[in-house]
């Protein structure tokens, strides 16, 4: 690919013939330079122009890294179009690099004959040593195999910003919105509603207000009028063909949230959520705060198994008790987890996925928790555990795993990761009245002779859900194990065999509620099916759409209930050839479908802390089906 910038008609629009339908962006810079913040803006300005689109927020793990380095480098990738998009892409098409060491961490992923936008200003001898270059890339012909744009700025944004009297530290803050500018140009965006949203954040302080649209204009006109050559040309990507109903971007933490928050809704119950701060996982209890007044009620507590004992405790006294966190924390909650598995409450626990062992990768993505859900906790401890594909999936993921928890008496693990809690997408937003109600019935009078039993079991295995202070109905819950139907702590054999098996059964009995699962993309026999859960989707989905249009005999079958599997998974499997299993650890789900089924599941795996490319999915299809 030459460029993927097209000639302008007349007219000073891109002509429509050589548009391509998608096209891949990232901002780097330094972790102050705010290329989030950036990401962002430019993210709502292409979902109004009405475009599908995949993000990809990444960030240093370091609260503040040392400004200039190649460690403290944040980027923010967006890969938007006219046509369905499920990934936020392989490679860019352009690369806004705002210093060297945003440059040297990221052109080697610009597609060849990509657009490098470069601020020259920032590539001084003192950024040139941080990012380890012995000689500037952009006069040293390094860069010959992209395109490269370099101008300085950071000098342009102190001009624009120059009649507003601010300070030089505090005015080069503003160069992100210089470069939003300059892309809003590129990309044929609005600029109103950013306009807006600058002077709505600065509410309070006009001066900072009219300085960022000052920026943000001096960047929208220097590429309406400079002489910038033919590098870059104003390119309209049309909207793409949609439903017609009510659009939002929303990340995965906020599509948990809403999806709590509906759950509990449609079970006719107020949600608790006991939380202890932990990236990715915070951003959920940063969202379900401001949602008080759909009966919600938030506790930041002193450490994660405070958390989700709390959760525990209100589940007890009658309210959806919730929980999140990430893989450290998950370790810390699995004691209370067997608790809650003992008592048969129901809980909802979400996981937002992120690398480890241990601190492990905080700000990067992985798969590498399914184990701990499946399995992680001490006895034999069965839980139900669902997975989101994307952030809009985590909306009725988290829906599903309420009703399940509620349903059952149990708690339930929500699967997620870094990748979807932070990444955005459109959501077309449902209508309420298209969810079936799951309404909970408390237990209001004895259902014993003449005495409460709270562990009797209805022909589903699930006992009774008894609120606490329930007049004439005073009973003991706890997690020693206890007597059939009472109660009452038993240490017998039998009984704790009896009770295990209940416990479990009543699990698997959570199989014959869910749909039976279905083949994404494909057939439902031939030579080879790409099986995933979790964020792989999107990378999965377009390699099949690509092979299967190459001719070749492979689908695509994406689980989102990882436990228990659907009850006709194991004979969708058989009837393929051949299994290949996409996830970011190092075979965790493969293992669990050949314990299963006995099939000869073959894992493609990825810890790099980065989601799979397409490429790379499409290679091993390849490979497989030599």
């Amino acid at each position: 690919m030459a460029t993927v910038l097209a000639d302008t008609d007349k007219t000073g629009n891109a002509s429509s013939a050589a548009n391509p339908e998608a096209v891949v962006v990232r901002f780097a810079g330094d972790s102050g330079d705010g290329m989030q913040l950036t990401g962002g803006q430019f993210t709502l300005s292409t979902a109004l122009s009405g475009n599908d689109l995949a993000t990809f927020p990444d960030f240093p793990a370091e609260i503040r890294a040392p400004q200039g380095t190649l460690f403290g480098v944040s980027a923010f990738q967006i890969n938007f179009g006219s046509t369905s998009i499920e990934t936020a892409g392989d490679a860019p098409d352009v690369l806004v690099a705002m210093n060297p060491a945003a440059l040297k961490t990221n052109v080697q992923a610009l597609k060849p004959g990509g657009l490098i936008i470069a601020d020259s200003g920032e590539f001084t001898k003192r950024n040139l040593e941080k990012a380890k270059y012995a000689v500037s890339p952009l006069d040293d012909g390094s860069l010959s195999k992209w395109q490269l744009m370099a101008f300085d700025i950071s000098a342009l944004t102190l001009e624009a910003v120059k009649p507003f009297g601010l300070g030089n530290k505090e005015a080069l803050r503003c160069k992100n919105m210089w470069t939003l500018g300059l892309s809003l140009w590129m990309f044929d965006r609005d600029r109103e509603p950013l306009i807006q949203w600058l002077r709505d954040k600065f509410i309070k302080n006009h001066v900072l207000a009219e300085a960022n649209i000052a920026a943000l204009n001096a960047g929208h006109a220097y590429g309406e009028t400079a002489e910038i050559g033919g590098q870059v040309k104003k390119l309209h990507i049309d909207p793409v063909a949609a439903p017609a109903g009510l659009y939002r971007t929303v990340t995965g933490a906020e599509s948990v949230s809403f999806g709590l928050v509906a759950g509990a809704q449609l079970a006719g119950l107020k949600l608790f959520f006991g939380g202890y701060p932990i990236t990715p996982a915070s951003a959920i209890l940063h969202n379900l705060v401001k949602l008080k007044e759909f009966g919600v009620t938030t506790f930041q507590a002193e450490d994660e198994i405070a958390a989700i004992c709390s959760a525990i405790g209100a589940s007890y006294a009658g309210q959806l008790g919730v929980t999140s966190s990430s893989g450290p924390g998950i370790a810390l909650k699995g004691e209370a987890m067997g608790l809650a598995i003992m008592t048969e409450l129901p809980l909802v626990i979400v996981n937002s996925q992120r690398g480890g062992p241990s601190t492990g990768l905080p700000t990067k993505t992985e798969q590498s928790d399914l184990y701990q859900a499946v399995y992680g906790r001490n006895g034999d401890a069965p839980m139900p555990v669902v997975a989101a594909r994307s952030p809009a999936d985590a909306y009725d993921c988290a829906i599903e795993a309420v009703r399940i928890a509620v349903q059952y008496m149990t708690p339930v693990m929500l699967l997620t990761d870094g990748y979807i809690a932070n990444a955005a997408e459109p959501w077309l937003v449902p209508d309420p009245a298209s969810y079936a109600p799951f309404p909970v019935t408390f237990l209001e009078e004895k259902n014993g002779d003449d005495v409460v039993l709270p562990y009797k079991r209805d022909e589903n295995g699930v006992r009774p859900w008894i609120k606490a202070g329930t007049p004439g109905l005073m009973h003991r819950i706890g997690g020693i194990e206890k007597g059939i139907d009472t109660g009452a702590i038993d240490y017998s054999p039998d009984v704790h065999q009896i009770q295990t098996d209940a416990r479990k059964a009543k699990v698997d009995g959570v199989a014959k509620s869910i749909p039976a699962q279905e083949v994404c993309l494909g057939e439902t026999s031939g030579k080879l099916a790409v099986v995933g859960w979790g964020s792989t989707f999107g990378p999965i989905h377009q390699a099949v759409r690509k092979a299967r249009a190459k001719g070749q005999d492979v689908s695509h079958i994406h689980v989102r209930h990882i436990w228990p599997l659907p009850e006709n998974l194991g004979d969708l499997l058989k009837s393929y050839d051949k299994v290949l299993v996409p996830e970011m650890n190092t075979g965790q789900f493969k293992t669990v479908l050949r314990d299963q089924y006995l099939v000869d599941a073959r894992p493609l795996t990825k810890t790099s802390g980065q989601p799979f490319t397409i490429a790379e999915i499409e290679a091993a299809i390849e490979g497989a089906l030599a």
